[in-house]
């Protein structure tokens, strides 16, 4: 059975939780990664650099914890919980192009502890709902 729901071209993991924003956690490991979805990363094309925070870093729910710029535009990811980060993926500082290729496996961007509930996240059916309506 696959890990994925399928929205046309784009892939959902049924086992992360998403924000309107369209970033996902996974909420399950321990500590929890944290990255963009698929959806988000084909709208901003090619990535091409990223900015990570650093590690010890606190952040609340919906500030600002990296940066990625694309062929296209300049986007930031948004904390999807109140969040410490206890790890980065530097691999994207030399190889950005994997939030591109793998944005649910080799492309995730941070790990964090995560200081607060989840409530507000949507389950990977919800978020597939959502995204059908943009």
């Amino acid at each position: 059975m696959s890990s994925y729901i399928k929205i046309g071209e784009i892939l959902i993991h049924k086992e992360f939780l998403y924000s309107k924003t369209h970033e996902w956690i996974a909420i399950n490991e321990k500590p929890s990664r944290i990255g963009i979805t698929d959806y988000a990363q084909r709208n901003l094309h090619d990535i091409v650099y990223i900015e990570l925070p650093k590690i010890g870093e606190l952040f609340n729910k919906g500030s600002t914890i990296c940066t990625l710029e694309s062929i296209k535009a300049v986007a930031e990811v948004f904390a999807p919980v109140d969040c410490k980060i206890v790890e980065v993926n530097s691999n994207l500082i030399e190889h950005p192009e994997l939030v591109n290729k793998d944005p649910y496996g080799d492309g995730w961007l941070v790990k964090v502890e995560v200081k607060n509930d989840i409530k507000d996240l949507m389950n990977a059916e919800t978020y597939a709902e959502f995204i059908k309506k943009l």
